[in-house]
């Protein structure tokens, strides 16, 4: 598999955020989101087997595993590492939305899909026929950048009527305030979460 990093911090995004995590970052992506944050791993990495994976994953005291990219379901062996992954470990994964994920939901973890909104310009690269698949245990983020942004994603909500954790995330934290006071002058019912690494160590995590 093509890994750009495999490190231990504290998941920064999402309904777990703040628990201590070891990440799995896997190269290549199929978009080109316009805020991005990790560029870095659009192209790039190195081939990894599924066996070192594991070997330095259990090397370190932590009971959570996040799948992180890129776009991990561009990885032909994908399922076999979350196959490995489940056994001992509590899995999550993140996939931008734009590929099938039929094959994920069947399996004991938790699906965090990054929904495009209309600043990334690749909101109409999303399958739509992955949002009636999110489970309860499952999230979708929606990062904002402005008002048009958070229109969109409130009405996805209506359309869809998603039956999973839904985050209001801002573009590099700072229109987290303007969110958080739209999302309750509307009566939403979604959480409001920043960037919680860019906060503790301004976006860089320290690689294993």
């Amino acid at each position: 598999m093509n890994i750009v990093e495999i490190f231990h911090s504290v998941q920064g995004e999402g309904v777990e955020i703040g628990l201590p995590t070891i990440f799995i970052r896997c190269g290549g992506c199929n978009l080109r989101c316009e805020w991005c944050d990790t560029r870095y791993a659009w192209e790039g990495g190195e081939e990894v087997s599924i066996e070192e994976m594991m070997e330095k994953v259990d090397e370190i005291d932590c009971s959570r595993v996040c799948i992180t990219g890129g776009e991990p379901l561009l990885q032909e062996d994908i399922l076999e590492l979350i196959d490995s992954l489940i056994t001992d470990y509590e899995v999550s994964i993140e996939t931008n939305g734009s590929i099938d994920i039929s094959e994920l939901v069947k399996r004991d973890l938790m699906v965090s899909m990054d929904y495009k909104t209309l600043s990334s310009g690749m909101h109409e690269e999303m399958r739509n026929d992955n949002l009636k698949l999110l489970r309860e245990r499952d999230q979708i983020k929606f990062v904002i950048a402005d008002r048009t942004d958070y229109e969109f994603s409130s009405n996805m909500i209506d359309k869809f009527g998603l039956n999973c954790n839904v985050i209001f995330q801002p573009v590099g934290n700072e229109n987290i305030k303007e969110i958080a006071e739209w999302v309750i002058d509307d009566g939403l019912d979604v959480r409001v979460l920043p960037q919680l690494h860019k906060i503790i160590w301004d976006g860089e995590e320290k690689e294993l």
